[in-house]
């Protein structure tokens, strides 16, 4: 194993942590503001479950590629595919969530 890898590993590790951070931020926000949506073609309870359900997913798709991601790291193995690999999931399953967020809400 090079440090090269284990250094890929962590930044991808540690950009999948602050892109979830954002992504709670993104979330909340567009929750606090959903009285301005007009109620004739915005559903409250699929915006919220839209959030909720993108936020649990992403959250537990990191956790699982940062375990995937040690395990390999302990191993003396390469690891760098996993901790990136978690990031590009983590970060399509927040885009589904922007769509099913806007498909709620009827942007």
């Amino acid at each position: 194993m090079r440090g090269w890898d284990v250094a890929v590993s962590m930044t991808a590790l540690v950009f999948t942590l602050m892109f979830g951070g954002l992504a709670v931020l993104v979330g909340i926000f567009s929750l606090a503001f959903l009285d301005y949506c007009p109620p004739e073609s915005c559903s409250a309870d699929g915006a919220v479950a839209a959030v909720m359900v993108t936020l649990v997913a992403a959250g537990a798709l990191g956790v699982a590629g940062l375990v995937a991601t040690g395990v390999r790291l302990a191993r003396r193995k390469t690891a760098w595919p996993f901790a990136v690999g978690t990031l590009v999931v983590c970060m399509l399953t927040c885009m589904a969530g922007v769509v099913a967020y806007a498909s709620a809400v009827g942007a």
